[in-house]
C-alpha cells in the first residue's frame, strides 16, 4: 500500500469528496463534513481494505491524513 492508493480508496469512499483534492498533508477534518457517520465509513473501509483497526483515538490524535495513513500502514499486514 502507498499513500497514492491510501488517498484514491478514500476518495472513492466518499461522494461529496472530489477526487485529487486529498494530499499526504491534507487535514481531513477541514476537507470534507467529518462527522461520526464518516467516521464510521472511514473505519469500515480501513478495516475492509486493509483489515486494519482503527480507532476513534487514533482518528483523534491524526491531523492529517499523511498521519492516519502511517498508523495504519504500521498495522496493515498487506
Amino acid at each position: 500500500m502507498d499513500i497514492q492508493e491510501f488517498i484514491e480508496k478514500i476518495e472513492g469512499e466518499f461522494e461529496d469528496l472530489e477526487k485529487g483534492v486529498l494530499k499526504p498533508e491534507s487535514n481531513f477534518r477541514d476537507v470534507f463534513d467529518w462527522n461520526s457517520v464518516n467516521a464510521l465509513i472511514f473505519i469500515a473501509l480501513v478495516s475492509t481494505e486493509y483489515d486494519v483497526t482503527v480507532t476513534a483515538e487514533d482518528l483523534r490524535v491524526s491531523k492529517t491524513i499523511g498521519d492516519i495513513y502511517n498508523i495504519i500502514k504500521s498495522r496493515c499486514s498487506k
